[in-house]
């Protein structure tokens, strides 16, 4: 492998400006006023940047030569209302369509949920039952503390169960006091709790007729449910009523009731970080702007999404959040630079038009381009989840990809809009001098003298944090997602205790045979399986057998998954089988994102790769950015699973552990955290790398990056871990850990790799950064993106 070369800084150098140019602003345009080369650059210790024959003023460039984002910039400058009374009119269209229900339904109409499936086995054998016994949607009264030896309860229940039967769209009533026999008929046993009416507990199930239309079955459900609980009010006792309407609606009023939540938490509490951040209310509001309209477009791209498939309900709380994030990163990292070069540009106090509209143009040009670097790079991660058979895992994916590119756009044109309005004031706040030395140079410095050590103790705290996630357990809960205590969650947990003949069996097998015999003496073999309670076998239809084994525990416990790799591992002599059930279904979700797992890293790898030698014009560095990324993520995995698995904190994150994390998780933490990694990385990186091609020394340019950049990453951090604190404070199981995974991933991030372990990596390889082969070299001469 040929060394980097030497003088490879002065090259660059030469074309791009001395280090006094760049703190001047003549390249990179980072100090907060004009300097002189005295004062500009007061260590040069640790530098030997080449001289410049000449460094351009800013904005000297000739228009032909200047970048597309410098002449946006400069459309932005010069006609700030247009954008900004466009992006209004959008905002209120897009908050209009999304939830305001102008077009008769809202978003919140058309989620979905549900267990995560592919089309694997276990879908296929559903098929197969469906086709021969069509599901019915079903609505369940569960009646306590009525007297069933009273002739005259018994009768007034019946004549009120009775009217049911008369509602449109009703298929079929099944009750204890419908039967003919009375309530002691052996045929209704199991509709009574324990067998018997001493307990004073029944249900009555009502079935709908298939293929209602939404309206109609909204109507039907809306009418038995007020007739069941008349039916209990006519016995004086308690009822309530569920089924998967209910549970659905209650998902979906609680992500929307926690996406309330969360951006009544995140929005003022960001608000305040960024006043203190900017020293005043204009500035730190104009992120929030941008985050907000965001909001609006991720909402709108959302509602448009559920139109060509089935959207589930926490996508909507996902992608949402991670909108407002980025938005909000974004937005401060615009408004950041804006003010460095107002406050560089302003000669009498008060800054010209002309100035402003050079502010505007660097900005965009520069922060500009970094946002759109950040957002490519969340973008691409997220592209990922595209490669995936799960139909949840594209509709993340597409819906991901649209949001961070509507933050992208927000933030590249409304947010630079706001601050040109906002020029005067943020004048007035900007005059406080950008200094080249400070708590994260004197950091990046004291990392520089001890890289080795430092990366040995940051490597070996990311283990020990990582180090649980290699006893991951993946499950797939229904009602376990809404809180303890929920009432459709506690209907669900009382059906399954008082009526257990009603529990559809954990695991199912459809066997293509017309035997019945023959089934039955296979089937009898698994009764000693671990685990099996009962196994029974019926007919379905003329060619098929159904196979219904219970067992114990959870639909998807550990046991029924054992039993389900034996099914199907088994040799079934003379027909064949297939197996269903949510353990059944989980194994087929989690054998599909095996295999597309190789085809989405690699996407998502060479993606990331591309766009970072575009940016940096090295190969080594995006492959240390992909390295380190891989040991955070590994570390905020181990935090989630020690959390929600083992479990610890449930008391104060206020959950009950199901002794596993949701099988969605991992993947979306891998690609979101990878995203949101890359974001920080990007900020630090394109920093670093100005200042190397303006000549400063690998060393130098890694500490003075780390100072301009430090402020501004940890900032960006704390608004995020803010955000998604949302998702935390939440109410649904599989938001609240994607949630803590996501500040586990951000804190990890922004400490102990941007801070410490980047800049001890860059210290040790030195020039070696920089590297790459000749050809590529060639290549980013021709087609890298770093200078406008």
């Amino acid at each position: 492998m040929p060394s980097p070369s030497a003088d490879s800084g002065a090259a660059v150098a030469a074309t791009s400006g001395s280090p006094t140019a760049l703190v001047n602003g003549h390249v990179s345009g980072s100090a907060s006023r004009p300097s002189t080369q005295a004062d500009a650059a007061p260590d040069r210790s640790r530098e030997t940047p080449p001289r410049a024959a000449s460094a351009p003023e800013p904005g000297s460039r000739s228009r032909s030569s200047r970048s597309w984002l410098t002449r946006l910039g400069g459309v932005i400058g010069r006609h700030p209302w247009r954008f900004v009374i466009a992006w209004l009119v959008a905002a209120v269209v897009c908050f209009a369509v999304a939830v305001g229900g102008v077009t008769g339904e809202s978003l919140f109409n058309r989620l979905q949920s549900g267990a995560p499936g592919v089309n694997g086995e276990a879908q296929q054998a559903q098929d197969v039952i469906s086709s021969v016994e069509p599901s019915l949607t079903t609505l369940t009264l569960q009646v306590t503390g009525a007297d069933l030896t009273d002739p005259a309860v018994v009768l007034a229940g019946a004549g009120a169960t009775a009217k049911i039967r008369d509602i449109p769209g009703v298929n079929g009533v099944r009750s204890p006091l419908l039967s003919p026999k009375g309530v002691t008929d052996p045929a209704v046993a199991s509709l009574l709790s324990g067998g018997t009416t001493a307990a004073g507990k029944f249900v009555t199930v009502v079935d709908f007729d298939p293929g209602l239309a939404k309206a109609a079955q909204d109507t039907a459900e809306a009418a038995v449910t007020t007739t069941l609980l008349d039916v209990a009010t006519a016995m004086d006792a308690k009822g309530t009523v569920g089924g998967f309407g209910p549970v659905l609606k209650a998902i979906t009023s609680t992500i929307e009731s926690d996406l309330l939540r969360g951006e009544g938490i995140a929005l003022p509490l960001t608000f305040l970080v960024m006043l203190f951040v900017f020293g005043g209310f204009l500035a730190a509001g104009m992120p929030i702007v941008g985050a907000v309209v965001s909001i609006g477009g991720a909402l709108l791209s959302l509602f448009g999404f559920s139109h060509a498939l089935d959207l589930d309900a926490t996508v909507v709380n996902i992608v949402t959040l991670l909108g407002l994030g980025l938005s909000i990163d974004y937005g401060l990292l615009i408004v950041s630079r804006f003010r460095e070069e107002l406050s560089r540009r302003e000669r009498r106090g008060r800054a010209t038009r002309e100035e402003v509209i050079g502010a505007a143009e660097r900005t965009v040009d520069r922060a500009g381009r970094t946002v759109l670097f950040s957002g490519l790079t969340v973008a691409i991660a997220l592209s990922g989840l595209l490669v995936f058979e799960a139909d949840i895992m594209k509709a993340i994916g597409l819906a991901g990809v649209s949001v961070v590119l509507v933050a992208m756009v927000v933030s590249v044109t409304l947010v630079p809009a706001l601050a040109v309005l906002g020029a005067k004031r943020l004048s007035r706040k900007g005059s406080v001098q950008e200094s080249d030395t400070g708590f994260f140079s004197r950091l990046a410095q004291a990392v520089q003298r001890r890289p080795v050590w430092v990366i040995l103790g940051a490597v070996a705290v990311l283990v020990t944090l990582a180090l649980p996630a290699f006893g991951m357990k993946l499950t797939s809960s229904g009602t376990e997602l809404l809180p303890k205590g929920a009432p459709q969650r506690v209907f669900f947990e009382n059906l399954t205790a008082d009526y257990p003949a009603l529990a559809a069996p954990e695991v199912s097998v459809v066997a293509q045979s017309r035997d019945t015999a023959a089934v039955t003496a296979w089937a009898q073999t698994l009764k000693s399986q671990p685990g099996v309670t009962d196994v029974t076998v019926r007919p379905l239809g003329a060619d098929h057998q159904l196979v219904s084994i219970m067992v114990a525990g959870q639909p998807n416990s550990e046991q029924a998954q054992a039993l389900v790799h034996h099914i199907r591992d088994d040799t079934r002599p003379g027909f064949t089988a297939l197996t269903t059930g949510q353990a059944a279904g989980q194994i087929d979700f989690l054998e599909s994102m095996a295999r597309g797992a190789p085809y989405a890293i690699g996407l998502v790898v060479l993606g990331t790769f591309v766009l970072l030698f575009l940016m940096t014009g090295s190969i080594v560095v995006p492959i240390k950015a992909l390295i380190l990324n891989v040991i955070s993520l590994g570390a905020a995995l181990g935090v989630t699973v020690w959390i929600f698995e083992t479990p610890h904190l449930e008391g104060l994150l206020n959950f009950s552990s199901v002794g596993a994390v949701e099988s969605m998780v991992p993947f979306l933490v891998l690609a979101f955290g990878f995203g949101l990694s890359m974001d920080y990385e990007v900020f630090l990186l394109s920093r670093i790398t100005e200042f190397y091609r303006a000549g400063y020394d690998n060393d130098r340019a890694v500490s003075l990056g780390l100072q301009r950049t430090g402020r501004i990453i940890t900032s960006a951090a704390l608004l995020i871990v803010i955000v998604f604190g949302g998702f935390i404070a939440g109410d649904i199981l599989i938001i609240k850990e994607m949630g803590l995974a996501l500040v586990a991933a951000v804190i990890v991030d922004s400490t102990l790799v941007r801070m410490l372990l980047v800049p001890a990596t860059m210290t040790l390889l030195g020039k070696w950064n920089w590297w790459a082969p000749a050809p590529l070299r060639r290549l980013h001469d021709r087609f890298g993106i770093t200078e406008g």
